[in-house]
């Protein structure tokens, strides 16, 4: 969305978005060190879509709910923890996808509010970075915002597709790099290539 429709009547300014985020309470699942208990048939596809035995949960109350007890831990897993068990699950990619971004502020001052498909929102910052990882043989770019505690959010194509459009160029170490600008931050998101001459 651009920045006028971000800040359209219809939507909330960033100061309702920060007091949402700070009043918003997850379970202490960091808190919480049950024994495991194994693992169970649910897999999170890289779209963003919960599986349970192979069928899509088609209720997103319960994928919002399990999300809220969504922990990615030292070892590499992830895991639905509650005070009493720790299941471990599989994730294609990372566990949410970024659907939508708003702008705000333009300039130095700009910050940029990412939503996900569980309707989190998070400002890319200091504590929540962007990154872009490029595959080696494709040469695809995946770009991820960190949602909370090692949970990345997959950025959805038209929304980076979005950041691009609105990306800085900037000189480092003699090459030509694309950014975003967010919360004080700057995140590469690309290298640009050089015209070569004939």
């Amino acid at each position: 969305m651009s920045e006028d429709t971000a800040q359209s009547n219809e939507l909330p300014n960033l100061a309702d978005i920060m007091s949402r985020l700070q009043d918003k309470s997850l379970p202490p699942v960091h808190l919480w060190n049950p024994d495991f208990c194994g693992d169970i048939d649910i897999r999170i596809a890289r779209d963003g879509t919960w599986f349970y035995m192979g069928t899509p949960i088609g209720r997103k109350r319960m994928v919002k709910l399990f999300s809220t007890v969504l922990r990615y831990d030292d070892d590499g897993k992830y895991y639905l923890v509650t005070p009493v068990e720790k299941i471990g699950i599989i994730v294609d990619d990372a566990p949410f996808v970024a659907v939508e971004a708003n702008v705000f502020d333009k300039g130095e001052g700009q910050t940029i509010v990412f939503r996900t498909n569980v309707d989190d929102e998070v400002i890319a910052g200091p504590d929540n970075p962007i990154r872009v990882e490029i595959d080696p043989v494709t040469l695809e770019p995946a770009p991820y915002v960190m949602v909370r505690d090692g949970l990345e959010a997959l950025i959805a194509r038209s929304v980076f597709y979005q950041l691009v459009d609105m990306g800085e160029e900037r000189q480092e170490n003699g090459e030509t790099i694309l950014g975003i600008r967010s919360g004080g931050q700057f995140f590469t998101i690309g290298a640009l290539e050089e015209p070569t001459h004939a």
